[in-house]
């Protein structure tokens, strides 16, 4: 079922990691056809900019994947809508102080960033200037768009995110073209139609917390400081990852100017944009990893945790695999788009090919970075971030750049993702030395997660009569593990009532898909849970028997008998999957 969910997801989360980047690559391409190299190498300036707002937006993300996986998953309603508050007011709060400080110290921005002095008026410096003023219009859409995608992606929205995205492009392309071709705005004309394509994003995704199917609720009253500090703490490794993107930009375009001047500049933006499309495809495969291990972590399901690695790692590898190819074969067309000087041109292709060696070992480093962020292996998230990101990339590039000028700029990055994938396999097989399967050993999970295999009953039924022989063999488990026999009839009765129902109604509800259950039955702590998951539609158990109860009082009688017999049970849909628990 898990790899079912994952590819479910994964073509939304793909094309929503690229929400944020689109809209700058068509931008990039406009500029360098329209406005030519110093546009570009304005573009290029303002690149740390835009990347700190990215970082401050997928920092909420992704605290609300953390933080709102784990109260969907334990049936938290006042914990999820706490999660759907705080990050809604960071965002505003974000906006709002990007917002006065571009428009209050644009010229020291700008200088900062190597665009030159006001004294100078140079070309490179205007241009900048204009990008930002017209690029911080649209700040609360490109933050909100960046939080919206978890929430939306959850509940199994993802034809609204589809659309989107394909809104937000297209409109992207029209605005671009309309400055260029009819209003003449230059680079503030730019980053103006980046910021109009946003808000539509934003309007389209945004009619779900309107609509009747909304579960999530806003409320100053959901306000806890306790919650925002759960956010920002586990989007802390998120805008280090950000940020170490920020310094390495940064750093690289000095070295840059240094050894190639604002050619190589020029050059180094359009790889910079190009990797953000490429790095989309990683990024999608990563954050369908952030999301599940955070519920199947919430839900301490450790085999479906190991399930998960497997999973991701063979996308991650296939998927970057086949992006390499393609960019090392049409990197020269992809150059043209940008540009048209062929010195630049040159530098470009070059550079990209290089860039593309890195793909497949930043795709690990990154779908691993998340998967250990949503189990709570927070620190070493943190680690991996700076050393891929920054650290291990910018000495490579550092130290090649002075043997192989700009050639080793581009070598810097395949370098020091290699070196950081080789770290991150070291500290998971010093963690435990006996032979273990590759997934087990990669999940790198805290020994307290989940229970061991002799206290955990597992199984997937599809019929019937396997759902009889599930009931029986649970029954079995609970009294080789000291039950007594009413306690194992009840645990029995209770798989057997809730899957008849679920394969009676819930598969014949969509025939043209096949449907399973998942059983689980685990003691940890004196605690005896039972968790039952399916694919069907939506069907809440728990509220349905409250609600039908004052209709028809004779109806319904199995499943209020389930309720009655259990200590407590919580339901909760996410991620498009029907999740019951069971306390006894």
């Amino acid at each position: 079922m898990i790899g079912k969910v994952f590819k479910k997801m994964l073509v939304t989360q793909i094309l929503s990691a690229m929400t944020v980047t689109l809209c700058l690559l068509i931008d990039s391409i406009m500029i360098g056809q329209f406005i030519g190299v110093k546009g570009m190498t304005a573009y290029g300036l303002s690149t740390p900019i835009l990347l700190v707002f990215a970082a401050l937006g997928a920092m909420i993300a992704a605290g609300v994947q953390v933080v709102c996986g784990n109260t969907m998953g334990k049936g938290d309603e006042k914990g999820t809508n706490s999660c759907f508050s705080v990050s809604s007011i960071l965002a505003l709060g974000i906006s709002v102080i990007g917002l006065i400080l571009i428009f209050t110290i644009p010229d020291q921005l700008c200088s900062m960033l190597g665009a030159g002095s006001p004294s100078d008026g140079g070309e490179i410096f205007i241009n900048t200037k204009n990008y930002l003023f017209g690029f911080i219009i649209g700040a609360p859409a490109f933050i909100f768009a960046q939080i919206m995608v978890p929430y939306i992606q959850m509940v199994g929205e993802q034809t609204r995110l589809i659309t989107a995205v394909a809104a937000m492009t297209i409109a992207d392309v029209v605005f671009d073209l309309l400055n260029v071709l009819v209003f003449k705005g230059g680079m503030f004309g730019m980053g103006l139609a980046s910021s109009l394509s946003y808000y539509i994003a934003v309007a389209i995704g945004i009619t779900y917390f309107f609509s009747k199917k909304n579960i999530f609720k806003f409320g100053f009253k959901y306000w806890s400081l306790k919650t925002c500090k759960e956010v920002i703490k586990n989007g802390i490794p998120t805008v280090i990852n950000q940020v170490s993107l920020v310094l390495l930009v940064f750093l690289f375009n000095r070295i840059l100017l240094h050894v190639g001047g604002d050619l190589a500049v020029a050059a180094y933006s359009v790889i910079t944009t190009v990797s953000n499309i490429c790095y989309s495809f990683g990024s999608g495969v990563a954050a369908v990893s952030l999301t599940l291990s955070s519920v199947l972590y919430g839900d301490e399901d450790r085999s479906s945790l190991h399930m998960l690695v497997r999973i991701m790692t063979r996308y991650a590898v296939v998927i970057n695999i086949v992006v390499t190819l393609v960019v090392i074969l049409i990197a020269p067309l992809i150059v043209k788009m940008f540009l048209e000087e062929e010195s630049a041109t040159g530098m470009a292709v070059l550079g990209l090919r290089l860039f593309s060696l890195s793909l497949v070992p930043c795709s690990l480093n990154t779908v691993f970075k998340n998967f250990y962020q949503g189990t709570s292996r927070i620190g070493f998230t943190e680690v991996i971030s700076l050393l891929q990101n920054f650290a291990l990339t910018a000495i490579a590039g550092s130290v090649l750049s002075l043997v192989f000028g700009t050639t080793g700029v581009w070598l810097g990055f395949v370098c020091g993702e290699t070196l950081t994938f080789l770290i991150v396999c070291i500290v998971v097989y010093m963690k435990d030395h006996r032979l273990q399967p590759l997934a087990e050993v990669f999940a790198y999970l805290k020994d307290e997660v989940g229970v061991e295999d002799e206290n955990c009953f597992e199984t997937k039924v599809v019929s019937l009569e396997e759902v009889v022989q599930a009931s029986e063999q649970v029954r079995d488990f609970c009294l080789k593990h000291g039950e007594d026999q009413r306690t194992a009839m009840c645990v029995a009765l209770c798989v057997e009532e809730m899957a008849v129902n679920t394969i009676k109604f819930g598969f014949s509800a969509d025939k043209k898909k096949d449907h399973s259950i998942e059983i689980r039955y685990m003691h940890k702590n004196g605690k005896r849970t039972l968790r039952l998951r399916d694919d069907c539609m939506h069907f809440d158990p728990v509220t349905y028997t409250t609600d039908k109860i004052e209709e028809s009082p004779e109806k319904h009688i199995g499943i209020r008998m389930m309720m009655n017999m259990v200590k407590d049970a919580k339901y909760i849909s996410t991620l498009g999957l029907n999740n019951l628990t069971m306390v006894f």
